[in-house]
């Protein structure tokens, strides 16, 4: 998931929001000024408005420091974390690569409701500390503010502990079945088969709730069974498809078969006699029988059409020299990993100076679904 805006870094680690988190900030917004409404009449219009947004942000920072944790503690177990963005859902970190051992995965799975109890637990503390007393309603703007604070953050820990994969909870159940078993693979299937049963129970229940006219709580919470049961079937997908890469090289996997291109070549003449009649998407850039780089649709995209004929391939080509490449015996989940950190769809395959092949997402996706046709007969 990409952030629409940018935030800043911390530890080396991008910050930012994506645009579904303004609908959600909106809403939480509306909800508290009618929570402090409720619970302090006599504030006036213009205090509870400021409480609101005040913990609201608050709030978001709580869940900024919730997905932190998780990636600090990764990075310093050894994994790549490229961003936290948060969303209408909370937050997420890309953690760009796996845990190595179940230890490893424990940890920087629990670490995001640690910090979410810690927080909450500060909260309520606090707000005891300047006269506030549990069950009793808070007397000042401040301790209410803390007060929800305080609550919502334990509720936050209690909730990402369900064990329902990729919910925290779910994350700690596949590290205690990987420690029990010594089998990733088995212990992500298990978890993300109870994430599934998890969510369908969301579900059934949100609708219940709904139809039983209850309120209109019970779709929020279907809305959150549908989200996670979506997750837990991608988390399983994945797992099938890093089964299916393990112990692969690139070089089992790469197009030997790539298309080369003269440089001088207008773009008009390149998509008409290669793009067109080949349908492929990525091409080698040759000049003087020397490999001078790689063009793809979108370099040709980035060109206004009535000016393709003017435009060489050359000219707008990504030289090789600025090119992320891989050798033949690299391991195929590290290319993968590769790409998705760069963001790019294909990478060459160089050995002793000369291109051997292309590795891209789309010959994995073939590879892929020619492997499982052949586990099937």
């Amino acid at each position: 998931m990409k952030a629409q805006v940018k935030l800043g870094r911390i530890a080396g680690i991008s910050m930012g929001l994506h645009y579904s988190w303004f609908i959600i900030a909106l809403l939480i917004v509306l909800s508290l000024v009618q929570h402090f409404h409720a619970v302090a009449p006599q504030w006036s219009k213009a205090m509870g408005w400021m409480a609101a947004v005040i913990t609201s942000l608050l709030f978001f920072a709580a869940l900024l420091l919730h997905e932190l944790a998780h990636s600090l503690l990764a990075k310093a177990r050894g994994l790549r974390v490229r961003a936290i963005t948060l969303f209408a859902l909370g937050g997420v970190s890309q953690i760009e690569s796996e845990a190595s051992d179940a230890k490893s995965e424990f940890w920087i799975a629990i670490a995001g409701p640690i910090t979410s109890v810690v927080i909450g637990l500060v909260a309520l503390g606090t707000a005891w500390l300047t006269g506030w007393q549990p069950r009793s309603e808070p007397a000042t703007p401040v301790i209410s503010v803390l007060v929800w604070l305080g609550y919502i953050n334990l509720m936050l820990a209690a909730f990402n502990m369900i064990p329902g994969y990729p919910l925290d909870g779910g994350r700690v159940l596949r590290a205690v079945i990987w420690w029990i078993t010594s089998n990733a693979d088995r212990s992500t299937k298990v978890a993300a088969e109870v994430g599934q049963f998890v969510a369908f129970m969301f579900i059934l229940w949100g609708l219940i709730q709904f139809f039983s006219g209850v309120s209109f709580s019970g779709l929020w919470m279907a809305f959150i069974g549908w989200f996670l049961l979506d997750a837990a079937r991608s988390s399983y997908v994945q797992v099938e498809l890093m089964a299916g890469l393990r112990d692969r090289r690139v070089a089992d996997i790469m197009d030997r078969d790539y298309v080369t291109v003269e440089g001088h070549l207008s773009l008009q003449d390149f998509v008409d006699a290669y793009v067109l009649r080949t349908g492929r998407r990525c091409f080698v850039v040759v000049q003087n029988d020397q490999i001078t780089g790689l063009i793809t649709t979108h370099e040709i995209r980035q060109v206004a059409r009535d000016s393709w004929p003017q435009t060489s391939v050359q000219s707008v080509m990504r030289p090789l020299a600025q090119l992320r490449t891989v050798a033949p015996d690299t391991p195929a989940i590290q290319a993968l990993e590769l790409m998705s950190r760069e963001d790019i769809n294909q990478l060459p395959v160089i050995s002793d100076g000369h291109v051997r092949g292309v590795f891209s997402r789309g010959q994995v996706l073939r590879f892929l679904r020619t492997q499982a046709e052949l586990h099937r007969n």
